[in-house]
This record gives C-alpha cells, structure tokens and sequence, in this order.
C-alpha cells in the first residue's frame, strides 16, 4: 500500500512514557511502512509509574494483539488483566437500584482491566525505537516539523512529535475548554489484595466488571485485576475534605470485607480539553490532551482514537494538504473529547441515593454548567448539539430503526442503557 505522506514522516519523536505515550511509540513501529524511519522515545525515568488499575474499552482487545503479535490469552495473562463486560453501577442515579451498563453486543464484548505500569513494558517489547532518558523542557512549532528541547542535550528537531506529558499544570481558557460540568477533581488510591484467582492453565475468563460505587463524597471505582484489586474514591477537593474521605474509604472498605490496603496515591485532576490537540507537526495524547474522571474509562480509547487518526492523516496524506488538514482533524478530536465529557457529566444529572453536600453540588450546580461550557461558540465544535440530539431521541416513543446506531462519542444502546439506569 503507497502511503505518501510518510516521505515526509522521517523522524518521529514520543515524548511520554506512560500507556499513551506507550501506545504511540508502538503504533508507529507498526504502522510506518518504511523501516528506516527513525523514532525517539523519550522519558525522564525520575518520574515514578503510580501502576493504577485500569479499565479499557473493547477496541483495546484487538489493538493489543495487533501491536504485540501476541495472543489475546498470553496478553491478558501479561496485563494481569482480567475481561471486563461492562460498569456496574451502585446506588447512582433517582430509581435507587443497581444496573450495569453493558459493552454490545452484552455479555460477548469485553474489555480489559489491566496493570497500567505493566502494559507500558510489554508494549516496549514490540517497539524499535532510541530511548532517550531525560528530562523535556520544551516542545516548539518550527517550520515543518517541531523542536524538541531536553535538559542538558542540545535542542532536535523532528516531522512529528506526539506529547505524551500528562495533565497541564494549570487550566487557560485560550489553550483548554474547562470541563467544569464534571463535579470531581481528585482521586484516592489504594490497593488491596486480589479478588479474582488467576488460572494456571490460562487467562482468567470470569465475566469481571468494573464496580462503580455511590458514596456520600463522591464514588468509588472496584477494579478486580489477578495480582491485587484496585479501589480509588473520586472526590471534589473542594467540597470535602481528605480526611472525610479517608474515613469514609475506611467504612466502604471494611463493608465489602477488605481488611487491609496500600495507600498509592491522592491524585489531583482537571476535567479538560486542550483546544490544540494537533497543528499539524505536535500531537497531545492522552491526558495531555484531555481528560475527564475515570467513570466510564474514557482515558485509553481517546488515546487510541488520537494516536490512530494523527498517524493516518500523517502516513496517508501528503505534507502538501497538511495545512487544510490539520484543523480539521484538530476539531474532530475535540469535538469527541467533548462529546466524552458530556456523556460523563450526564451521569450526575439524576443524583444517588445519597443527599448529600457533594451529590446536591454536582446535580444542582456542577451539570447545569454544560449549557455554558460547552456552547458552540465557546468551544468551536458541536458537540452539545450531537448530545442533545441523543437525548431528544430517548425521549421519543418509538425510534426508527435509521436512528440505531447513532452516536455520540458513544452508540446510543449506551445512551438508552445509562438513562433507563439512572432514571432519566
């Protein structure tokens, strides 16, 4: 297959050594056709891996075997993973019952819960690249291409580089679209002992789900993976304090019988969409492109979505189109991200079983904000109305079979299932 934009993709630089910036470096040994290209993968290894548990989405399934050349069960087993069907929700929303949102086509797709840390090695094994270890200080636009500067290295320039950094250290309304219809900002970490057995003779085929748990402060997400379970309680810092939610973590956790823990991280995070995602020769993946709380695991697919798009529209089209192409593939990316974060926002709207401080806060304060956050004109994209689109259709009595595999950064079957859950 002749692919000409990758004569002018020589030089390609992932700076990131984290699962998007993993993913990427990985991507481009797969998917560059020419074999003499040249890939920098550059991380500064003072920087500790938390190793969280996460969860994924289906596409990850199949990638992961593509870009590893592995067999699904000896990535699994690799992953520490164990397969995913869906979210199980606790306690959410006005009809004070428990209900599983489901991947489709429900109890056949599946997903991975997954070692965070541990994806990042096995993805290395299957890149050719030149590590680089240090420390990143800048990442510039130049005339085609982009220059990235390190500490104590002279400054390099490459076709491509793919920011892989994490979270900005602060918001800016003219660099991010602040996702403030979101009503957490900080998660609680521990790590507790394994709930799932690991097999001998292969990977785990339990139907696992990711428990995602009403509490008065905020909710807790249960990820079981074979070597340890992962819990984390997501929280707004600016609502209750740390030393509530320690004591309600405490409770939680004595009720679902787990007499011990390791305390990993409290993790500060913004809800936010960069407004520059690609120019052209800098991609930000990841969570230095967006990122919204982890309650319907939407971290590694839009780092999937970003890594894949940018190096299709880079291979597959040449330089000379990469003007108009740019913002176009820029305003998609946001448009997504954005239709993400909406759909996750929209999970508050019914509240929980709980009256509390927090879940009056995110019902009548934090969700009415996504009219004004995420208007049009304020974000350069239409991704309310495509959400608004989703509702109206829930709320028809019958919908025409054309309407059935609308989406919306996700299918409407999700849509339907969330709002008969929550009662919307």
């Amino acid at each position: 297959m002749i692919q000409p934009g990758s004569k002018s993709l020589r030089k390609i630089a992932v700076v990131g050594r984290g699962t998007a910036g993993s993913l990427a470096a990985a991507s481009v040994t797969r998917l560059h056709p020419d074999s003499d290209h040249e890939l920098h993968h550059i991380y500064d290894s003072r920087i500790p891996v938390i190793g969280v548990g996460e969860g994924s989405w289906p596409s990850l399934v199949q990638e992961l075997q593509k870009l590893t050349d592995l067999p699904h069960e000896t990535v699994q087993r690799r992953l520490n993973g164990t397969r995913k069907y869906g979210v199980a929700f606790e306690g959410w929303g006005r009809r004070n019952r428990d209900f599983t949102h489901y991947f489709t086509p429900q109890q056949v797709s599946y997903a991975y819960h997954l070692s965070a840390d541990v994806m990042a090695d096995l993805l290395h094994e299957s890149t050719r690249a030149r590590h680089i270890d240090a420390k990143v200080l800048d990442i510039a636009r130049v005339e085609g291409g982009a220059l990235v500067e390190c500490e104590g290295r002279a400054p390099e320039r490459y076709d491509l580089v793919f920011d892989a950094r994490g979270f900005p250290r602060e918001l800016h309304p003219d660099r991010h679209i602040d996702i403030s219809f979101i009503p957490t900002n900080t998660a609680v970490i521990r790590r507790c002992p394994a709930i799932i057995e690991e097999e001998n003779d292969g990977p785990v085929l339990q139907h696992t789900y990711t428990r995602a748990v009403a509490r008065p402060h905020g909710w807790i997400f249960v990820i079981p993976l074979t070597v340890h379970t992962s819990y984390g309680y997501i929280f707004n810092r600016d609502v209750s304090s740390l030393a509530e939610i320690e004591s309600d973590f405490d409770a939680f956790l004595e009720a679902d019988g787990v007499s011990e823990f390791e305390q990993r991280a409290v993790i500060p995070f913004p809800n936010f969409v960069s407004r520059r995602i690609f120019d052209g020769a800098v991609a930000r993946i990841g969570n230095a492109a967006a990122f919204m709380e982890p309650l319907e695991a939407t971290a590694i697919v839009s780092a999937q979505l970003q890594i894949g798009m940018i190096l299709h529209i880079r291979l597959n089209r040449s330089a000379e189109h990469l003007e108009r192409d740019a913002p176009v593939v820029n305003r998609f990316l946001i448009n997504n991200m954005l239709s993400y974060g909406l759909f996750v926002g929209w999970h508050y709207s019914c509240g929980s079983r709980y009256d509390s401080g927090f879940w009056r806060y995110a019902r009548e304060q934090a969700w009415p904000e996504h009219r004004r956050a995420a208007a049009p004109e304020a974000v350069g994209c239409a991704a309310l109305r495509k959400f608004d689109e989703m509702i109206e259709l829930l709320n028809r009595t019958v919908i025409d079979k054309a309407d059935w595999n609308r989406m919306c950064a996700v299918p409407l079957t999700s849509y339907a299932q969330m709002s008969q859950g929550l009662g919307c």
